[in-house]
């Protein structure tokens, strides 16, 4: 009987909160910026949220801080959207924080009421240096002596368009020598006249994220506001707002964000790696982009079976890219279709065997007790793997070779008799005989070999380009190495063959079915196929090389 799994801190609370009747339901929610496409660490951030109102009975928002016209587009808003329910998941509401403008703006002129905000002319550069330093107090400058009638004209005024952008902000007066700089007089608005995805030229002030953010959270009344462990000092000032506002007390919690080995997660070094043309777009199978990684083949239900696997801690570690590549392995396993695709050919003719077409059945997926079967052409002309034919074999290759025997998978034992050459000493073409016995299935022949090849019908085989993707940097932990990451980068994350040899049914392969090309790793079908070319991208291989690679350095 296996244990039960222990509660992390999260549930922890939730459930002391449900029990002590804190609250009747719990509310959560997922709050991204649609500056950018959301990656992997978002994925960590989506299963925890939205698992946690499922676990518990509760819902979930999905709301977009949308505060900073300048960087959000309608295209991130999509792709957000996109991403969430390919994980699997249903937002209860969704939710702008430009919805809450109007709100977010009385309730910054109520703090001007109470005296607790003012209007600033000082320049951003002036202000960081009135704020002192984690050490040293800071001063207030003369502009916070104004009085509440003046900065309730000066906000509206900067509400109405009156000044430029950066000409005046709005502080909030709390304490400047509290040891948190987040409280010596956090800017609350600013302005921008930028064009708005939504309000349009509504608005040219916008409120800061740790205004916006906390009170969209009391506006919704969410009852737990789960963020990452950089938001702590925050989280004063965030329970500042509440208190100073007597609004619906949420509270914000903490978790460790996702770090994760060989790549980085950082949107603006991601843009970076778009824009300078390292990779060619946000969902570049190389990126830890949620888009990404469903174009190279990841599944949904291995990406939540790693972030249940890694847990919620509140200790910052470096997560190994293998553990991610192991749960996609485990889940493709289970579903990928079986098929049979060749590389490097090299022709094999099978001289005792009629010129004839033999439709052979043979399975699609040995791991499903269920598993339907395909019939695949056989014929006297194969393609069969380059590198699976040796003229002077090690010890234990239990390949092809002169004199020795194969199966061929789903088909027959053959034997090699006669190697090929051109006029360079190249081999062009191996002359094998089979045994007519050693069908498989209703092999009678009694002669055992160790060996098992794929093949493809010469006549038949129907061709592609498959692009072999691999780790994006070389160096495990990007974040923490010595000058630009850009130096990082792995010269061979993308390899390209442009045309293998493929059994007839990948002709018609589907963009929602797995295929592990046997003895080659998981594939699946790109966007970029047509009806004039195939092409597919290798998800992961059928092995961690990389950690076999790690024991040999």
């Amino acid at each position: 009987m296996s244990e039960e799994k222990s509660l992390n801190f999260l549930e922890e609370i939730i459930e002391d909160d449900l029990k002590n009747g804190k609250y009747k339901s719990i509310l959560t929610r997922f709050p991204p910026e649609p500056n950018g496409y959301l990656h992997i660490g978002h994925a960590k951030s989506i299963c925890l949220n939205f698992g946690l109102s499922k676990k518990y009975g509760g819902k979930t928002n999905l709301r977009f801080d949308d505060t900073n016209p300048v960087t959000e587009e309608t295209e991130y808003v999509d792709s957000i959207k996109e991403d969430v329910k390919w994980l699997g998941f249903e937002w209860a509401n969704e939710l702008y924080a430009s919805d809450y403008f109007e709100q977010l703006y009385n309730l910054a002129v109520r703090l001007i009421e109470k005296g607790l905000a003012y209007v600033d002319d000082s320049s951003a550069e002036e202000i960081a240096k009135q704020k002192g330093t984690p050490t040293q107090p800071g001063a207030r400058n003369e502009f916070s002596n104004r009085s509440i009638e003046e900065n309730l004209k000066l906000f509206l005024d900067m509400r109405l368009g009156k000044y430029r952008d950066g000409e005046k902000v709005l502080r909030a007066k709390i304490d400047m020598a509290s040891n948190n700089m987040h409280l010596r007089d956090p800017l609350l608005y600013r302005i921008k006249h930028a064009h708005h995805h939504r309000t349009g030229d509504t608005w040219c002030i916008y409120p800061m994220y740790d205004f916006a953010h906390g009170q969209s959270d009391s506006i919704e009344n969410i009852t737990h506001s789960i963020c990452t462990l950089e938001f702590i000092p925050h989280r004063p000032l965030y329970d500042w707002f509440i208190e100073q506002l007597g609004i619906f007390p949420s509270h914000q919690y903490e978790f460790a964000r996702l770090n994760m080995t060989y790549t980085v997660m950082s949107k603006r070094k991601l843009l970076q790696l778009v824009n300078e043309g390292h990779v060619k777009t946000w969902d570049d199978p190389r990126m830890p982009a949620i888009a990404a990684m469903r174009r190279r083949g990841y599944t949904a239900e291995a990406i939540r079976e790693f972030c249940d696997k890694i847990g919620v801690a509140k200790r910052e570690n470096l997560i190994d890219l293998s553990l991610l590549e192991f749960c996609v392995r485990e889940h493709l396993n289970k579903i990928a279709l079986r098929r049979m695709v060749v590389f490097d050919p090299l022709k094999v003719v099978i001289t005792n065997y009629t010129d004839m077409t033999e439709l052979l059945k043979i399975e699609d997926n040995p791991e499903d007790e269920n598993t339907t079967y395909r019939e695949v052409a056989f014929s006297s002309g194969i393609y069969i793997e380059r590198e699976d034919f040796m003229e002077i074999p090690p010890k234990k290759f239990f390949r092809l070779f002169p004199g020795g025997m194969v199966r061929l998978k789903g088909a027959y034992i053959i034997k090699c008799d006669e190697v090929v050459k051109d006029d360079a000493g190249n081999i062009t073409e191996l002359r094998c005989s089979y045994i007519p016995e050693s069908k498989s299935g209703s092999d009678t022949s009694g002669i055992h070999v160790k060996g098992t090849l794929h093949w493809v019908s010469v006549k038949h085989a129907a061709t592609a380009e498959v692009r072999l993707y691999d780790r994006l940097f070389t160096e495990e932990n990007v974040a923490d190495a010595e000058g630009d990451f850009k130096n990082y980068i792995n010269p061979h994350s993308l390899q390209i063959v442009e045309t293998v040899y493929m059994e007839p049914c990948l002709h018609e392969a589907k963009f929602d079915e797995r295929y592990q090309f046997i003895r080659k790793g998981y594939f699946c079908l790109d966007k970029d196929s047509s009806e004039e070319k195939i092409v597919f991208n290798r998800t992961v291989g059928l092995k961690d090389t990389w950690a076999k690679e790690a024991k040999k350095s």
